[in-house]
């Protein structure tokens, strides 16, 4: 397949840029290479005959035209977003702007082309969400294709609205589109800003290691080249019009996921005196912090036969490693805005 991946410089994104090539797809990779977007995170690939670049913006519908008119996909993966809770409490204009706006002008400009080339049957429309549209949950239950929106924060609400729109561009205009919704990702090139570069790169320079409120809200973790495994099946053999939740059946609460990775960094860099976990320090903790995510994921498992393949001790002694062995990437991303600062503590 020839693929348009929205994003595709991004955490998620690269991770299934890298794949896809390995697999044999062309991509045609669209990121507009904001402070998140770093084409070091594909360079594995960049002079790849099947992979090419384009420096656009999902909000610019002539760029999208030229494109499409251009590289002819035959399916898109719309990965591009803004995706920090933190910044979207402190500035939620840009996600209404990128999330929802984005969303629509990309919508528009793959109708108009998929209309174009006589609504070709092969052609899909996958929109890359998360499980944080859903709202929170108590001590039990999970989060099925069924569960109602009840977003929280202006990142999860921006989000939620873009799954609207693409669901009503498949009922009105009969553009064929799946969608998945995911758990939280971890992995190699993860941005320094998200809770597991954090810890571990706060860690390595011996900085304390901030944990919200008690450190008792609790997700599921899912390894990102897992996720970006089961992208590319829902892409192919997913049913048009439906969704599917992506989990990785790896609850721990965020004190755990913590004490996890200070005891990786004990055995792999251990410290002069004490151990990591006592630089864990608890701060104040994020405005309307929901309390916990859990996916149940039959309907991948039992349609799609997909499952994670990684647990989330193996993915964290992993990504551990792949930080302390990649110091030049994570080291150039340091001054780049908001990283190292504590984001979204309006109230």
């Amino acid at each position: 397949m020839k693929i348009l991946i929205t994003g595709g410089a991004g955490f998620i994104g690269s991770a299934v840029v890298r794949l896809a090539i390995a697999r044999g797809h062309s991509v045609v990779n669209l990121d507009a290479l904001t402070y998140a977007g770093c084409l070091d995170n594909v360079a594995s690939v960049a002079e790849n005959p099947n992979y090419t670049f384009e420096h656009a913006d999902i909000r610019d519908d002539d760029a999208l035209a030229r494109i499409f008119e251009q590289h002819r996909p035959d399916a898109v993966m719309h990965l591009a977003a803004e995706s920090h809770v933190d910044r979207s409490i402190d500035g939620p204009a840009a996600f209404i702007e990128t999330n929802i706006v984005g969303t629509y002008t990309l919508l528009q400009a793959a109708l108009n082309f998929w209309k174009a080339q006589g609504q070709p049957e092969r052609f899909r429309f996958h929109h890359i969400s998360t499980d944080e549209v859903y709202g929170t949950l108590g001590p039990t239950g999970q989060f099925t294709e069924a569960s109602p929106y009840d977003p929280r924060s202006p990142y999860s609400a921006s989000k939620a609205s873009s799954d609207h729109l693409v669901r009503a561009w498949h009922e009105t205009y009969g553009l064929p589109v799946v969608v998945t919704n995911c758990s939280n990702n971890y992995g190699p090139y993860h941005f320094p800003e998200k809770l597991i570069p954090v810890v571990i790169l706060n860690a390595l320079a011996g900085k304390p290691i901030p944990i919200y409120g008690k450190g008792d809200n609790v997700r599921d973790w899912l390894y990102v080249e897992d996720h970006a495994d089961a992208l590319l099946l829902v892409l192919r053999e997913g049913k048009v019009g439906r969704s599917y939740n992506i989990g990785g059946e790896n609850e721990r609460t965020n004190l755990e996921l913590v004490q996890t990775i200070c005891a990786i960094l004990d055995e792999k860099r251990p410290k002069v005196a004490g151990a990591h976990k006592d630089l864990i320090t608890y701060v104040a903790d994020r405005p309307g912090h929901d309390a916990r995510y859990a996916i149940d994921p039959k309907r991948i498992r039992d349609e799609l036969g997909w499952r994670p393949s990684v647990t989330v001790e193996e993915g964290l002694e992993k990504t551990v490693q792949w930080y302390l062995d990649n110091e030049e990437w994570w080291r150039a991303l340091q001054d780049r805005h908001g990283v190292g600062l504590r984001l979204g503590k309006q109230v």
